[in-house]
């Protein structure tokens, strides 16, 4: 729940900010994972990028390229270290002031306690197709 939470609140920030603050996306996994940027990271730039008003560009990589940040840019960074199960955060830049929005699994638990909490609100549902964003709008 807390990830997809923290994608709604992304969301939100970025309807308020996204014209005139930079958006930034760090993610930090285990040693072992083998892709980066996470599929969580980019979920994130994909539901930020619903918000905006023209679509953005991904940035993976800045070392290549020797120019100033654009305005119409993402940058995702990956990390990956030790046993970290998961962090993630959306960082919003802007002048003289930083927003910072953050979620942090500590164990792989979390994932399952999501799939519960998921599969009870379906139990409750008729015949559709649902998202987290729909479980997470039922308990607001």
């Amino acid at each position: 729940l807390g990830i997809n939470l923290l994608i709604e609140l992304s969301k939100q920030a970025a309807k308020v900010l996204g014209g005139s603050f930079d958006i930034e996306i760090l993610e930090k996994h285990h040693n072992l994972k083998l892709d980066a940027p996470s599929g969580t990271a980019l979920m994130i730039a994909d539901g930020i990028s619903e918000t905006l008003p023209q679509e953005p560009q991904y940035i993976y990589d800045r070392h290549t390229m020797r120019r100033k940040r654009t305005k119409n840019e993402i940058g995702i960074h990956s990390v990956r270290g030790g046993t970290i199960v998961g962090e993630h955060e959306v960082i919003f830049a802007g002048h003289d002031e930083v927003v910072t929005i953050t979620h942090q699994a500590q164990s792989k638990e979390v994932f399952a306690v999501g799939a519960v909490n998921a599969a009870v609100f379906l139990a409750k549902q008729g015949a559709g197709m649902y998202s987290m964003s729909d479980l997470l709008a039922d308990k607001f």
